[in-house]
């Protein structure tokens, strides 16, 4: 399921959200070369969290290949900064623009509930609060973690707490078919919720190497659905229309 937009207007524009997206898209042009074998390759090595090397569970040395004739060395430097650098990083076209169209459609709401500054913090430290839950799942990890999933699942997070009921227009594909659903956002999010959980099961029975780091995407969440209850301001929220107030008046 691909949400296309929802139906609760905000009243606060949402600079923060655009300033994101553009700073997520500056980087992917001008640091990752737009997707070029060579420039991604450093970027993802260099800005990428690997959690086997900030933690120093993979001996220095370490090659991880990354492509055909390409591949990141690992140092004994921990690369702390890579939990803030890596949200910024993509590793190809659709992963940044799947990202970017989640972080537009319940971005707005979320910087609408609390204020620009607030916001820039809550989503800082969703994506801190999602790296980290994937480098205690995999410790011992080789594999470079990019994307800005993981904060955007904190404002998914956040969302499902505070508008649980208002109405997501959303794409649906069965195989070549492709239609559209309107669905209350408890459903929509709550049904990838619990696909990242059932993603992340197979992915520790199986414990496969590589692919989505969908134990980031759990954590993000379930960091949103605890910090909106600090950032969400009780006064913004009372003056909207359409949403759902969840926070007592003196929150």
């Amino acid at each position: 399921m691909i949400p296309y937009k929802d139906e609760n207007p905000t009243e606060l524009t949402p600079v923060v959200t655009v300033g994101i997206i553009l700073t997520n898209v500056v980087a992917w042009l001008f640091v990752q070369g737009a997707g070029a074998p060579e420039p991604l390759a450093r970027s993802v090595c260099q800005l990428g969290l690997i959690p086997g090397e900030v933690l120093k569970t993979v001996p220095p040395g370490t090659a991880v290949p990354l492509g055909p004739g390409l591949q990141c060395v690992l140092t004994a430097d921990p690369h702390w900064w890579t939990l803030l650098t890596s949200m910024f990083m993509h590793g190809g076209w659709l992963h940044i623009i799947g990202n970017m169209w989640f972080l537009w459609v319940f971005g707005n709401n979320i910087e609408d509930s609390m204020g620009h500054a607030r916001f820039v913090v809550f989503y800082l430290l969703c994506g801190v609060a999602a790296a980290a839950t994937q480098i205690l799942v995999d410790p011992g990890s080789r594999v470079p973690m990019v994307g800005a999933s993981g904060a955007i699942s904190g404002i998914m997070g956040g969302y499902i707490l505070l508008y649980p009921r208002v109405r997501v227009h959303t794409l649906v594909t069965l195989g070549f078919f492709i239609t559209t659903v309107t669905l209350p956002a408890y459903v929509m999010l709550g049904y990838w919720f619990v696909l990242q959980l059932l993603l992340g099961a197979a992915t520790a029975v199986s414990r496969a190497q590589g692919g989505v780091a969908v134990w980031a995407h759990v954590g993000g969440f379930v960091a949103g659905l605890v910090l909106i209850k600090v950032f969400a301001n009780a006064e913004y929220l009372e003056r909207r229309r359409g949403g759902v107030l969840i926070l007592p008046r003196d929150a």
